[in-house]
């Protein structure tokens, strides 16, 4: 064979390895990208099962907000002088039906109103059931919305639903009410994880 047949055979060779080791390449490259997405979703699956659905979910009824301007008294219970506060607050009604979709009984012990304001989250604990009580007798005006109330304290047997209003007291004037960003309420169950609820009804004013 002449030295250009060989030159050319041996060119024909390279050649021909060059375009095997590209398809091997190719395989390759495919066969990776195929197994990073089987991972990938293999991940997602095995994070969606890990995740447990919350241990209640809630309804919000009504909301309904009493801005209003407190002056503290100038005695104690006593009789003594006492320097006198004022200050602004709003009262926040929330009206809910918190349902048990858990396998066993789960105990409420604290409801939180929080607030997003230009400046931040401001939050509010809700009163005990008997505070409750005693801000209609306070307020007369109000009693026209008396309606049963919802401890912070309460127990839900599973698949059991409890519907009632909790109010929470919040430090701001009207036009920083007026001006919120949000509204949502955390609900802390003893030894799970806490819920939080956000209303979708429009908030009125009594």
């Amino acid at each position: 064979m002449s030295l250009l047949g060989q030159e050319n055979s041996q060119q024909f060779d390279e050649a021909a390895r060059g375009e095997s080791f590209t398809k091997g390449t190719s395989h390759v490259v495919w066969a990776s990208i195929a197994a990073a997405v089987i991972v990938t979703v293999a991940i997602v699956l095995y994070v969606m099962a890990g995740q447990k659905k919350p241990v209640a979910t809630g309804d919000v009824i009504a909301v309904w907000a009493h801005p209003m301007h407190t002056v503290t008294p100038a005695f104690d219970a006593g009789g003594a002088p006492v320097p006198q506060e004022a200050f602004d607050q709003v009262l926040v009604f929330t009206t809910i039906r918190l349902h048990n979709q858990s396998k066993g009984p789960i105990f409420l012990h604290q409801i939180v109103t929080n607030v997003t304001l230009p400046d931040g989250v401001h939050s509010s604990y809700a009163a005990e059931a008997s505070q409750y009580d005693r801000v209609f007798l306070a307020y007369p005006d109000l009693a026209p919305w008396h309606t049963k109330s919802l401890s912070p304290e309460l127990t839900l047997e599973a698949g059991q639903s409890e519907e009632g209003t909790f109010v929470s007291a919040l430090r701001i004037p009207k036009d920083q009410w007026d001006a919120r960003k949000g509204l949502n309420y955390s609900f802390a169950f003893r030894y799970q994880p806490n819920v939080t609820i956000t209303p979708g009804v429009a908030v009125t004013e009594h």
